[in-house]
């Protein structure tokens, strides 16, 4: 196996184990975590067919990279702070136990 397939092998099974998190956990941090795994899935898929594409001399897959990652930091930031708002109020992190947003 070349450096290609290998980490297009590695970015499938971070992206699987990330999307069989998000769908299987009810605790919302952990859903949290797991599409976090998802994007840093994509961001290795970015920087792997930059370094292994036809014209590695452009920075174009490192740019969409630190890109999306600044983009998940904020997704981070705003869903920690919509759950912790949803934790006053239900007080539990349980996805199944917070179906209500009255006060």
């Amino acid at each position: 196996m070349n450096g290609l397939q290998t980490c297009l092998l590695l970015s499938a099974l971070l992206f699987a184990v990330g999307l069989a998190g998000a769908l299987t956990r009810r605790n919302a941090i952990l859903v949290l975590i797991g599409i976090e795994l998802m994007l840093n899935a994509a961001n290795i898929n970015f920087i792997a067919f930059w370094r292994y594409g036809p014209a590695n001399s452009h920075i174009t897959g490192v740019m969409f990279a630190v890109f999306s990652i600044a983009v998940a930091a904020a997704e981070a930031a705003v869903g920690l702070a919509i759950i912790l708002a949803a934790y006053r109020n239900s007080r539990t992190t349980d996805l199944d136990k917070m179906n209500s947003l009255k006060g």
